[in-house]
């Protein structure tokens, strides 16, 4: 029986390193050229505090720690437009993917998030 529980625990850990590794990312320095050439739908994951201090020009936002988020965030997006994700340095917006994508959106995480395109911008 305990080598079952342990069988089923590993199981699970495969399975969601599998659903992260299917997750497509561009660096700041990609997001960059794609904001200079196209209007993206852009979105930021990160808390009031957070984005007070600073976000991207043309994001739309909801904090992924609201018990609404998904709500929130499918009333402001296009599920015919990709979604570029963000956060402070790119785990809510990886895990922020996840849930968006199992609803039907595609998505890109911006890896380094806004920690990052500050160092470079």
């Amino acid at each position: 029986m305990k080598n079952i529980f342990y069988l089923l625990f590993i199981g699970v850990l495969f399975i969601n390193c599998d659903k992260k590794q299917k997750l497509d990312s561009v660096t700041t320095l990609q997001l960059k050229t794609l904001l200079d050439k196209d209007t993206i739908q852009l979105f930021d994951v990160r808390t009031p505090e957070e984005i007070k201090a600073g976000f991207i020009k043309t994001a739309l936002f909801a904090n992924y720690f609201d018990d609404n988020f998904y709500t929130k965030a499918s009333r402001q997006l296009d599920k015919n437009k990709t979604v570029y994700l963000y956060c402070r340095s790119g785990n809510r917006s990886g895990k922020s993917a996840i849930i968006l994508q199992e609803k039907g959106f595609k998505v890109v995480n911006v890896l380094g998030g806004y920690n990052q395109w500050k160092k470079e911008n």
